[in-house]
């Protein structure tokens, strides 16, 4: 596990800096900081459309670590090829390389935690895996913009790009060199439960497995759609920050209290870990979104910029358990056979989600902050009602759902 974390770390360094680091970088080749915006949008674009297919490629594989680690290469390759091209090269060009990196991107936001299931045993041993997985993605969210920020003054922002690309191809190299598993393997190694009726399936009707599974699959059906409401207003909640900020007069506050929601998310992750690994991962999705929804109505309400800060990084306190549990839920509840796809369309619909919240508060950015905060609020609280409807489904739809692939492990 120390590996893994060590390969999920410095992938999810480089996914979470780029784009502070490409804005940084259009801006100062160009003066134009559109161009920024344009590549980070062909960035996220294709994680949607990428999430099943990669997850589906890494299923039917001999072995998926190889697949990871080679979706990593082309990830690093893509950044680095950014670094010299972006404000350079022709528009279309640049922008051809971005979707081409991004259609690499639902490996690192969701397909490598896939591979916790197969490093680690089930019950107490996997929930603190995915535990640490889920500090690993907070410690990124963090470490990544500050260290693009910090690269681009020092160095440059070409720098600044190029050192994520390095980041990323480390973690390439760290992912070909995985050990084994020795928990429940994933539905694609050789002689895993339902590897042979994944490999006898088309690759079309492996697509549709995997929606199936998502669809089909109570616990997963419910976490998904409560995620993706909770994201869709998370989107905007970086922009909404600032616009906060400004209107109380203070501009420079709206990284602050981002910096604050994201060390708050990496301190609930890490008290998961250790203070209530035990918690049922059901239990959990609703408390935290209820929780997160709490602390952002009540930073829309309260004037102080410190009380403000505080409610931020108590909404954070709550979303890192949010994804531990999500993490667990998609590893105890996926049929073997279409694991990773579980986790890489999860992570793509989430991503969506949060893209279609951002675009909603670009939107919207004339109304008052206070009420955009108390929108995203709101998402948190309707997202915690649907978990908990979705959940009440008839149990005859797992095994339904969980039939075509061999065998369920939920």
């Amino acid at each position: 596990m120390r590996h893994y974390l060590g390969t999920a770390f410095f992938a999810r360094l480089a996914e979470e800096g780029m784009p502070v680091a490409v804005v940084l970088l259009a801006l100062a080749r160009t003066g134009d900081a559109r161009l920024g915006a344009l590549v980070l949008t062909a960035w996220m674009a294709p994680h949607i459309a990428a999430a099943p297919l990669a997850g589906a490629l890494a299923e039917r594989v001999r072995r998926p670590v190889l697949f990871h680690a080679a979706a990593l290469g082309g990830l690093a390759v893509a950044v680095l090829t950014l670094a010299l091209l972006t404000g350079r090269a022709p528009v279309a060009v640049v922008l051809a390389v971005a979707l081409l990196g991004g259609g690499c991107g639902p490996v690192v936001s969701g397909g490598l935690s896939s591979l916790v299931a197969s490093l680690a045993r089930p019950g107490r041993e996997r929930d603190r895996a995915y535990a640490r997985d889920s500090t690993v993605y907070n410690a990124a969210s963090v470490a990544g913009p500050a260290l693009a920020a910090s690269t681009a003054t020092v160095a440059g922002p070409g720098a600044a790009v190029a050192g994520l690309g390095c980041s990323a191809a480390l973690a390439a190299l760290l992912a070909a060199f995985l050990p084994a598993g020795r928990g429940t393997p994933t539905g694609s190694a050789p002689g895993a439960p339902g590897a042979q009726v994944v490999r006898r399936r088309s690759l079309g009707a492996a697509l549709v497995a995997g929606l199936v599974a998502v669809y089909g699959v109570r616990e997963l059906r419910a976490v998904t759609a409560a995620t993706c409401v909770g994201f869709l207003g998370m989107g905007g909640l970086t922009t909404t920050a600032v616009l906060l900020s400004a209107e109380r007069g203070r501009p420079g506050d709206g990284g602050l209290l981002m910096t604050a929601f994201a060390v708050g998310a990496l301190v609930g992750s890490l008290a998961v870990d250790r203070l209530w690994p035990r918690v049922p991962a059901g239990r959990l999705v609703g408390a935290t979104l209820l929780g997160t929804g709490v602390a952002l109505a009540a930073a829309a309400l309260v004037p102080s910029p410190l009380v403000c800060a505080a409610l931020f990084g108590a909404a954070g306190l709550c979303d890192g358990p949010l994804l531990t549990a999500t993490l667990r839920i998609r590893a105890d509840h996926a049929p073997a056979g279409v694991r990773t796809q579980v986790f890489t369309l999860g992570a793509g619909l989430k991503i969506s989600a949060a893209a279609c919240g951002a675009a909603l508060t670009g939107l919207a950015a004339q109304a008052p902050p206070a009420l955009l905060l108390l929108a995203a609020a709101a998402t948190q609280f309707v997202g915690a009602a649907l978990h908990h409807f979705l959940r009440r489904a008839p149990r005859g739809e797992i095994v339904a759902a969980s039939q075509p692939t061999g065998s369920g492990t939920g």
